[in-house]
């Protein structure tokens, strides 16, 4: 086990030793543009951003919430992408732990927003206003013949209903209230819902019955007009299947010949597919963590495995970073893993495998596990990516007693440093991926970073942080793997983009 030794705790100042590495302090780049508190609230959502107000600066929606099966007044926000102002709050059920996706579907001008949470939560709202347009209803007459439980993120795929917008593919699946190991549980679906109003359209069972957390990824079928979709089955504690399906099938409302790509016998699969060209045959190439801590690549054309990364004694439920790191023109693979089982994780484990041939080629154990995901972007301007990641830690002060911070930190892989990125923060990041890209247009770098406010626990949901930290960076070719499941939000890193 690694440790962590304080060597000294200022807001800009702080030097750790965490794992291999020392982290350096890097402020002179970066300043905070804002901070937003918000109290009484929490967080599993992960930034994503749109300019809503037509302000020219992009503006920054979150889900959020209270504890679990809680309802809140604030379960999904908007921040002004200048001021960080709460431009408009919608009320929720439970958590609203999706990453939202956007769509004018009101015709006003301005993206719309679409997001999902526990307890059948999937809201579609006014951009603009913040007025809810639709919300799926579990109880209502065409609903309740059925039982509904989590929908994950959605994704966009062909209009299907014929009145001009793109329809919603999406997960929904897992009974919170089933004991962690009991097998009996209800199955979950592949639905097809129209971006108007909400309406199934189409919906399947898994082909094996069980249960799904896994959100869709959803690309164009090689050499056919159809679409592939990349889900998976299980969970932290019962095996499951990783399969590909056709979006063909799912218009028949039938899943039964999706190929199984992987199998688990006591995990499943959890964190959303990557897919980017590994081969360079042109064809995206399918990447996934499956919870036992493996990191698999399948080829996108023949569906065959192309290499594995085992990392034995870790469990993984968070979505794989795809970037250029080394020097070749193979995109590759950064993780977070967990060390131990579910669900005593205390300690994180990272690495970076090279896309091409599995090597791994960094490695080290920075803070305390968290669900959220690495991004990449290119901080010293040279054509390759550094990862930028969120880092909790812990100081035990006199009485042992302790105290949380976390921060974020760019792993450059050409040195193998670890710097700090802007203050240290009192709290934890428990899920929340953080964003990068060009906020405001102003061709230079800005991140946007959630994280909690309590000093003396961890997984809590009351009081939280959102910042805008500006930087000096600048921006010479568009942040490709810049949010959760990539800048385009759809989980595919983009061809030829070198």
């Amino acid at each position: 086990m690694y440790s962590i030794r304080m060597i000294n705790v200022s807001v800009t100042g702080l030097i750790l030793i965490l794992g291999t590495f020392i982290i350096l302090p890097a402020t002179s780049q970066t300043e905070t543009s804002w901070t937003k508190n918000l109290p009484g609230i929490g967080t599993f959502s992960s930034t994503r951003v749109a300019d809503l107000n037509g302000d020219g600066t992009d503006d920054i929606v979150l889900g959020a919430g209270r504890e679990e099966t809680q309802t809140c007044d604030s379960g999904v926000i908007a921040l002004n992408g200048k001021t960080g102002e709460l431009m408009w709050k919608v009320f929720a059920r439970d958590q609203m732990f999706g990453s939202a996706a956007f769509q004018d579907i009101d015709a006003d001008g301005h993206p719309d927003v679409f997001i999902s949470g526990r307890s059948s939560e999937l809201i579609a709202i006014s951009g603009y206003s913040g007025k809810v347009i639709w919300r799926f209803d579990p109880k209502s007459r065409e609903h309740r013949k059925q039982r509904w439980f989590n929908f994950y993120n959605p994704q966009w795929i062909p209009d299907q209903d014929g009145d001009g917008l793109q329809d919603l593919l999406v997960s929904n699946g897992g009974d919170v209230q089933v004991e962690a190991y009991n097998p009996n549980r209800a199955p979950g679906y592949l639905l097809i819902l129209s971006a108007r109003t909400g309406a199934i359209l189409h919906q399947a069972v898994m082909p094996d019955r069980k249960e799904i957390y896994m959100s869709v990824c959803i690309s164009p079928s090689p050499g056919s007009p159809d679409f592939d979709i990349v889900f998976g089955t299980g969970g932290e504690t019962l095996g499951g299947h990783l399969f590909l399906g056709k979006l063909s099938q799912l218009l028949r409302n039938d899943l039964s010949e999706a190929v199984i790509l992987d199998s688990t016998a006591d995990r499943g699969y959890i964190a959303p597919a990557a897919r980017a060209d590994l081969n360079g045959d042109g064809v995206t190439d399918i990447l996934v963590n499956a919870v036992n801590g493996r990191l698999i690549a399948f080829d996108g054309m023949s569906l065959g495995r192309l290499w594995e990364v085992k990392r034995p004694g870790t469990e993984t439920y968070s979505s794989i970073t795809v970037g250029y790191f080394n020097r070749d023109e193979v995109p590759d693979a950064f993780c977070s893993y967990a060390m131990g089982s579910w669900p005593k994780m205390d300690w994180s484990a990272q690495f970076m495998a090279d896309g091409k041939t599995a090597k791994v080629e960094f490695e080290d154990s920075l803070g305390f596990y968290q669900n959220s995901s690495g991004i990449a972007v290119d901080w010293d301007g040279d054509g390759y990516d550094e990862v930028l990641l969120s880092v909790n830690f812990q100081e035990i002060k006199n009485l042992y007693q302790k105290f949380f911070y976390n921060m974020l930190v760019l792993i450059d892989f050409k040195t193998n440093e670890v710097l700090q990125i802007g203050e240290t923060f009192d709290g934890n990041n428990i899920s929340s991926t953080p964003w990068a890209g060009d906020l405001d247009h102003d061709g230079y770098l800005d991140i946007v970073y959630v994280h909690g406010t309590n000093l003396r626990h961890t997984y809590t949901f009351d009081g939280m942080q959102v910042h805008r930290i500006a930087t000096k960076v600048p921006v010479k070719k568009p942040v490709r793997w810049g949010a959760y499941q990539g800048s385009a939000y759809t989980g595919i890193f983009p061809n030829g983009s070198k």
